[in-house]
């Protein structure tokens, strides 16, 4: 029999193995896809019928019944061919076969290396022809009986912490003695979980020195594992431990203090929790009957079931809300007054008109069945004097935005069908403040929107609308609760509200400020809270009036005053950095300081535009007035045409077209050649290009631009003018008579032209907004014309 050829480095002196003249020159091949099989093992092997049967039944007919177990590349054992297999493999002797199930089981009996010397059939079933190596080392050297002591130890160390090593070991000691260590080196081998190769290479280490230090690497990884695993599980069992005595402890607990007297089950306690709240409440009978019927519910469920937590949800909602409880209004109009002064200056009207509102609840007993709508520019104070009202009254102050929200369930509640129901805004806004009666503030409502999921502005209606809205049925409640002697103040920056909505309401306007009112506000409230965000004292930092009317007109012009608040806010942080930078204090701001902190201003007190066919309008806009110039010119002789521009909506164009067929119609009327417009192409632009524009309010302006034109005569003062214009010459009124006022005199012009019918919103507006004003009223077009050119009415 040929033997192998010790492997270079190593000694040639051979293992002295027993002779077993029947070991087979020719073995049929059965291929491993896990892990190599060793000599020592002895294991039940699994393998599919269909492919390996005729392999099984030819070693059944064998004489020996031994076979080659040898591993093959692929993990599928069923398509395996010739060159998927390793060249070393196992001798193993064949034991009680059975046929189950397509499956084929045995017994392998490890005995031999051995290698392919040739393939006798290179398909299944696989046959070949091979030799026995002998194994190269001195079994007796100190160094081989040291490794085979590390192999022992490891191994002993291996048992503790995993006891299926103990079981194999004794399938080892039954075969082989303590001291053979080729034997020793396999066993332990198969042990490990190493990798498929890593496992072939020790089966093709015919050295056993070379295959010992394998093993023994092998073996360290495998305990270091199988000792982090322990760690691991350790771990695991320490905490399961920990919360089982915990659980078991509670347990006794409960049941002792429940022997005792002293304690309740959870059911119970919540039970008792609801009837204490019930009590305090002064229900309606149909709220009573449902949550009776809820308590009864929760009494017979099982703390486990899913329908306990939803039923204990709805129980809490319905039993925390304020049934019944409502503050006493203290309705004192000169505290009142007192409030809205201290908390506002100027807006005298809008005061006014919220005394109004006061005195008629206090002349009725109660403050109910009223909605307020404040509609005016962003930083004009919507917000805060709805918290004044509130403060006023002595009740409870909610506030939340509908400004972009979209689903209908934000407003009246989710089904408790639904996973995570939940009510809507306005049973959460009772159950917050614990009053049926609070002053419920609605900001942002013209920003509300729609979509697939609902419309909340139509929601709303029912909130809102004081018919309606005793019987408020919130969708998750499924009871109905009286909103109607709430509070609700709805904000908004414009009219594009749903007209159904915007009818339920009383609408107060609050229009810009003038530069006093601005610099009353920013002395009395902003400058304070600027002190009091930046840490500094009032004796820290002072301003004069003269930089606070520097900052309104050069770098906060807008109409409400929260701008102007962030400008002063700038002051206050560069301050700041001065003083600890160990700037002297008091620091004194004056114009000066400004300019130096707030670089050159962005609004610069310019003239009126003015020249041939150029007039200042007034225009309304979110952001509160503006003046609109308006220009008009003669483009060339050559044909006749009018072209407009300025991005105008359609409104104004429509304007634009009378105002010109106005101007051509009626050019004799105001002296001025019949025949100017026929060969004239006209240009008439409204500044500035990239700003949306629409509205009925710049008629007369566009036909005086026009007229201007065709006369060559300029408005040589500072003139301003609104309203609309028909083709008969007839004077429209027009809205935001108050903010077109105040933008007027933003910009410094103190002489106007109003419709006629706009007179009476014009003599409503405070003495100090009149003041210094020259107000022309209109009529008909023939008095904007007087006014402006002094042409004689015709």
């Amino acid at each position: 029999m040929p033997h192998s050829a010790a492997p270079e480095g190593e000694p040639s002196v051979e293992l002295q193995l027993p002779v077993d003249p029947l070991l087979p020159n020719e073995l049929y091949l059965l291929p491993l896809t896990e892990k190599p099989f060793f000599p020592a093992q002895t294991m039940p092997l699994l393998m599919n019928e269909a492919p390996w049967l005729t392999t099984v039944e030819a070693i059944g007919e064998s004489s020996h019944h031994m076979v080659g177990l040898v591993v093959v590349k692929p993990d599928n054992t069923d398509e395996v061919k010739r060159v998927d297999f390793r060249n070393i493999g196992t001798l193993v002797r064949i034991h009680h076969p059975v046929r189950s199930d397509g499956k084929m089981q045995f017994i392998a009996e490890g005995r031999r290396r051995f290698r392919i010397v040739e393939w006798l059939s290179e398909t299944a079933p696989f046959k070949v022809r091979v030799d026995y190596p002998n194994e190269t080392g001195k079994p007796e050297s100190e160094e081989i009986r040291a490794y085979s002591i590390a192999i022992i130890n490891t191994i002993k160390d291996l048992l503790p912490l995993n006891p299926l090593y103990s079981e194999e070991l004794k399938f080892f000691l039954n075969r082989f003695g303590p001291n053979e260590p080729s034997q020793l080196t396999d066993f332990a081998a198969s042990l490990t979980t190493a990798s498929k190769q890593a496992l072939q290479d020790v089966l093709e280490a015919f050295a056993l020195k070379k295959r010992m230090e394998k093993v023994l690497v092998l073996l360290k990884k495998e305990l270091d594992v199988a000792r982090l695993q322990s760690d691991i599980r350790d771990k695991v069992d320490e905490k399961m431990s920990e919360q089982q005595r915990e659980f078991f402890l509670r347990q006794q607990l409960k049941a002792i203090q429940k022997e005792l007297g002293i304690a309740k089950d959870d059911k119970t306690a919540e039970l008792d929790t609801f009837n204490e709240r019930i009590a305090k409440l002064k229900l309606p009978d149909p709220a009573r009957k449902r949550i009776d019927e809820e308590m009864h519910k929760l009494a017979l469920l099982e703390t486990g079931s899913p329908e306990y937590s939803v039923t204990r949800n709805y129980l809490d909602w319905l039993t925390v809300l304020p049934w019944g409880v409502h503050t006493q209004d203290k309705i004192d109009l000169d505290y009142a007054r007192k409030i809205l002064d201290r908390d506002h200056d100027g807006l005298d009207d809008v005061k006014d008109r919220i005394i109004e509102f006061l005195a008629v609840g206090a002349m009725r007993g109660e403050m109910a069945g009223s909605i307020l709508l404040l509609i005016g520019p962003p930083g004009v104070g919507k917000t805060s004097i709805g918290k004044s009202i509130a403060e006023t009254l002595g009740r409870k102050f909610y506030r939340f935005s509908v400004g972009g929200m979209r689903d209908e369930a934000e407003i009246k509640g989710h089904r408790r069908t639904y996973i995570g129901a939940m009510p809507g805004k306005f049973v959460q806004a009772l159950k917050e403040v614990g009053s049926a009666n609070p002053v419920i503030m609605l900001d942002e409502i013209d920003k509300i929107g729609a979509n697939y999921q609902g419309d909340p502005a139509s929601a709303l209606l029912e909130v809102l609308d004081p018919e309606q809205n005793a019987d408020f049925l919130d969708h998750y409640l499924d009871v109905r609760f009286d909103l109607s002697k709430a509070l609700f103040i709805c904000t908004a920056n414009g009219f594009s509200i749903p007209s159904a909505l915007l009818d339920r309401m009383e609408v107060i306007r609050l229009s810009g400020y003038i530069t006093e009112e601005k610099i009353a506000i920013a002395k009395h409230h902003l400058w304070p809270r600027v002190l009091s965000r930046a840490g500094l004292k009032k004796n820290q930092l002072t301003i004069s009036e003269g930089a606070l009317r520097h900052v309104i007109d050069g770098y906060a012009r807008e109409a409400g005053v929260r701008n102007l608040e962030k400008q002063l806010g700038r002051v206050a942080r560069k301050a700041v950095v001065k003083i600890l930078g160990g700037a002297a204090t008091p620091i004194k701001i004056g114009i000066k300081e400004v300019e130096a902190y707030l670089d050159k201003p962005v609004f610069t007190r310019e003239k009126p535009m003015s020249g041939v066919g150029i007039v200042t309008g007034l225009a309304w806009t979110a952001m509160g007035g503006t003046t609109l110039p308006v220009e008009a010119s003669r483009i060339h002789g050559l044909t006749r045409g009018f072209k407009l521009t300025g991005k105008l909506g359609d409104v104004m164009k429509e304007s634009a077209e009378i105002a010109y067929s106005f101007v051509v119609s009626n050019l004799k009327t105001f002296a001025v050649d019949d025949k100017y417009f026929d060969s004239s192409f006209i240009h008439l632009h409204v500044p500035e290009g990239a700003t949306p524009k629409d509205g009925p309010s710049a008629g007369i302006t566009m036909a005086t631009a026009l007229l201007s034109l065709a006369k060559k005569a300029k408005i040589s003062r500072p003139l301003a003018m609104t309203g609309e214009l028909t083709l008969t010459g007839q004077v429209l009124p027009v809205g935001g008579i108050r903010e077109k006022v105040i933008a007027a005199r933003r910009v410094g012009i103190t002489e106007l032209i109003l419709p006629d019918a706009n007179r009476r919103d014009f003599d409503k507006l405070p003495d100090h907004i009149r003041e210094g004003l020259t107000v022309h009223f209109a009529k008909r077009y023939q008095d904007v014309a007087t006014v402006v050119f002094g042409t004689p009415a015709a």
